[in-house]
């Protein structure tokens, strides 16, 4: 067998570079072709952005929820003012930062991608057959660039329904937010996933009036249903508008505002609308299915465990294979694919180890399998749920929404998931994480110390809990 020793990968995000740096150690002769910038959108419009907005709508939540619980007061010099807190955001300065954050952790992936020896061609690519990529670059040239294998790593872009196209000023996709330079008066969020309830949250905490549009039951339909019944009782709670089984049919901008018209036959009026449904798959046009790659109906590419297309020696990862929308994941992707292209050891992709996490106030964090999979009867586990209201450091912080939640196998005690909502829920499931990765029992969880007080601790009870109910 020939060793592979010259890899081209096209797309630079989370996928693409981490591939990259692994080729590169590995002895591969590397090139990257990315058309926006290294980091793909993850670093530039998604992830890098959105969670730098995000971290300033914390501050303010905070402040707005505990200020007067914990004894803090912001005196303004007008007399009777001080339960009325004078904090505001400048959301031009905020989404400048958020660029400067992007571009310079794209300029950080660059480097370190051409210290260890990657080359990097700012261009679009294509596939001319299963062993060459066409990069055309922003002039019109073209170069081509001969490959022993190739990762497809292109990514997504936001999805748009007819009749609700953004302009880029009043009806905007999850890509074009970081233009505004006001905040909005009246943000109308069209998508209650992930993306619409981080923004909805994000833009609530900064002073925007938010009314969140969800086709299905609740919010977050796609999580656990405890987590998102807290979520939406604290949305509600903060003066959110949650419009349940409510479909968008089309979004029309008139003068400064927007007209949201729903198939009920409602409309609501506002100064912006967010268009957050979703994503597709950037494939097109892009030689795959010329070069024997199979695409499916939804425009993904079809992949298995270590990555491999039905094209051989063509790889993909991450949001164009529709696999799990999650840059750690793309990351695990592109680096099994490499490992596998050159013959190093490989370990399949494990979705029931990931571990993921929505970004709203309080955060939702989980990991293995879901309490809805246990419901359904798709695997044996015991559950147990801890409010987080119980736990002394959450009093000393003043939070009183979240949980804690522990699945076991029954016999055995190995944890097999969980889900903490909770601030920094990011965080904790770190503990969780490793506990399904490394199949841990509630026991070995709950016999290693943890700090007192902390909101970790409450992971320990919740394992002390399981301990007897393991053995039924």
């Amino acid at each position: 067998m020939t060793p592979v020793t010259r890899i081209v990968i096209v797309g630079g995000g989370p996928g693409g570079y981490e591939a990259a740096l692994v080729a590169a150690q590995l002895g591969a002769e590397v090139t990257v072709v990315e058309r926006e910038g290294v980091g793909g959108a993850a670093v530039l419009t998604d992830c890098v952005p959105s969670k730098t907005l995000i971290a300033t709508a914390e501050v303010m939540t905070n402040f707005a929820d505990s200020h007067q619980e914990l004894g803090i007061y912001v005196d303004d010099g007008t007399p009777g003012t001080l339960d009325r807190p004078i904090v505001g955001v400048d959301l031009d300065v905020v989404n400048k930062r958020v660029l400067e954050l992007a571009q310079a952790q794209s300029v950080d992936i660059a480097n370190g991608l051409r210290r260890a020896g990657v080359e990097v061609l700012r261009a679009a690519g294509r596939l001319d057959g299963p062993r060459r990529v066409v990069a055309t670059f922003d002039d019109g040239t073209e170069q081509s660039v001969d490959a022993d294998a190739i990762l497809i790593s292109t990514g997504a872009t936001p999805r748009v329904l007819p009749g609700a196209e953004p302009d880029g000023e009043r009806i905007l996709d999850w890509k074009q937010v970081y233009a505004l330079t006001e905040l909005p008066r009246e943000l109308i969020v069209v998508g209650s996933g992930v993306t619409g309830a981080e923004f909805a949250g994000a833009y609530q905490a900064l002073g925007s009036k938010v009314t969140l549009v969800s086709s299905r039951d609740r919010v977050l339909p796609g999580e656990d249903s405890d987590a998102a019944e807290v979520l939406e009782g604290v949305f509600k709670r903060r003066g959110m508008r949650v419009m349940s089984r409510s479909r968008a049919e089309s979004v029309e901008r008139l003068g400064d505002s927007v007209i949201v018209r729903l198939q009920d036959g409602q409309t609501l009026e506002g100064s912006h609308c967010l268009m957050a449904v979703g994503a597709v798959p950037n494939t097109a046009d892009m030689g795959l299915e010329q070069a024997g790659v199979f695409l499916k109906d939804s425009g993904h590419v079809r992949v298995d465990r270590v990555s491999r297309t039905t094209a051989s020696g063509v790889y993909a990862a991450g949001d164009c294979t529709g696999v799990f929308a999650l840059a750690s994941v793309a990351a695990m992707q592109g680096r099994i694919a490499m490992y596998h292209m050159l013959g190093d050891a490989v370990s399949p992709l494990d979705l029931k180890a990931v571990a993921s996490n929505v970004f709203t106030d309080p955060e939702i964090a989980t990991c293995g399998y879901s309490q809805a999979a246990i419901d359904a009867g798709e695997i044996d586990a015991h559950t147990v749920k801890l409010p987080l209201s119980r736990n002394p450091r959450a009093k000393m912080q003043g939070i009183h929404d979240g949980f804690v939640k522990l699945f076991c196998r029954p016999g055995t005690g190995i944890v097999v998931g969980g889900v903490v909502v909770a601030p920094r829920a990011s965080e904790l499931i770190h503990a969780v994480s490793l506990a399904v990765d490394l199949h841990l029992t509630v026991d070995q969880i709950s016999s290693a110390f943890t700090v007192y007080p902390s909101l970790s601790g409450s992971l320990a009870e919740a394992a002390r809990r399981l301990h007897r109910r393991d053995r039924a």
